[in-house]
């Protein structure tokens, strides 16, 4: 069976004010069963809403999102691939930031596919397999 791991900027679509409403529906045709998500994109979530310091946002995301996917952690074999991978993207001169790289070595790991509205970095991480939901 195929997954789809969500990285943050889907993941995070039903606490926006104006969700990308073709990102939502991806989700929904892909169904929860099929969808996990990063403990990365997961402290991302959850670090922007202690900085907001909103209680309906909290309230939001625990109606919401909150074990509501399986979360993935990052083991020791996901951070060996992602040294391997970050040191491929600086000899290649394609920087993408750490956590990204992070969340696209899990998706290489678990041999699953991104779920992004962040095309402009995952594309450039050779191997991975991802989709733009933002179509």
């Amino acid at each position: 069976m195929a997954f789809y791991l969500l990285d943050t900027s889907i993941y995070s679509q039903p606490l926006r004010r104006k969700p990308v409403m073709a990102a939502l529906k991806h989700w929904h045709v892909a169904g929860d069963r099929n969808c996990k998500v990063s403990i990365v994109s997961l402290a991302e979530v959850e670090f922007g809403i202690e900085l907001e310091e909103s209680e309906l946002r909290r309230e939001k995301y625990r109606q919401l999102l909150q074990n509501r996917l399986e979360v993935v952690p990052t083991g020791a074999e996901v951070w060996q691939r992602f040294a391997k991978v970050k040191a491929r993207q600086q000899k290649l001169g394609r920087v993408v930031a750490d956590l990204d790289l992070l969340i696209a070595s899990t998706a290489l790991f678990f041999d699953w596919t991104v779920a992004t509205l962040n095309h402009q970095d995952f594309s450039k991480i050779e191997g991975l397999k991802w989709e733009d939901w933002s179509l």
